[in-house]
């Protein structure tokens, strides 16, 4: 599995995290369809609130919650990191970690695109679509960090670039 870490400066309106590196995991999965591998996954490590469905095709943000996107089929083009960010062509078994703040808005996806999202216990999506107040960039960076990688569990890419401080791609 290829993994890749990278940061996102302000971008527009849109905050991005300015601590917290998006994760970006390839090839988690090899098949059509890995919606149901993905839950699993996601639940066996401790991610909750498992949704499946696309991604918005306007950019948005989430400031109470971490977020996780693996492809469980199709292919789409997804701009992350607000509007002068950077696209992602993704395909099935593919997965992006999003930590708080980070905009993120669907460019172009086949008719078959579905993602599987999850949370860390006890956050939800709070969907942003305009600059943020001078509170919810403390609630960003307030958000308590997941205590296991939604991919690898204890250990990660995740984990160690989110826990333990890891400043590889800045």
């Amino acid at each position: 599995m290829e993994t890749q870490r990278i940061f996102f400066e302000k971008s527009d309106w849109v905050p991005n995290n300015q601590t917290l590196p998006v994760i970006v995991y390839r090839g988690i999965f090899i098949c059509e369809d890995g919606c149901e591998e993905f839950a699993r996954l996601f639940a066996s490590h401790g991610w909750e609130g498992i949704w499946r469905d696309g991604v918005f095709d306007y950019q948005h943000y989430h400031a109470g919650a971490h977020e996780v996107l693996g492809v469980g089929k199709g292919t789409a083009k997804l701009l992350i990191g607000g509007p002068t960010g950077k696209v992602f062509e993704l395909h099935p078994g593919d997965c992006l970690a999003l930590p708080a703040g980070t905009g993120h808005q669907n460019r172009e996806a086949s008719s078959d695109f579905q993602v599987v999202g999850a949370y860390p216990p006890g956050q939800h999506a709070d969907v942003q679509t305009s600059a943020p107040t001078a509170e919810l960039l403390r609630k960003i960076a307030s958000v308590a960090l997941p205590e296991t990688d939604p991919v690898q569990g204890a250990s990660g890419p995740l984990f160690e670039a989110w826990q333990l401080g890891d400043d590889e791609g800045r």
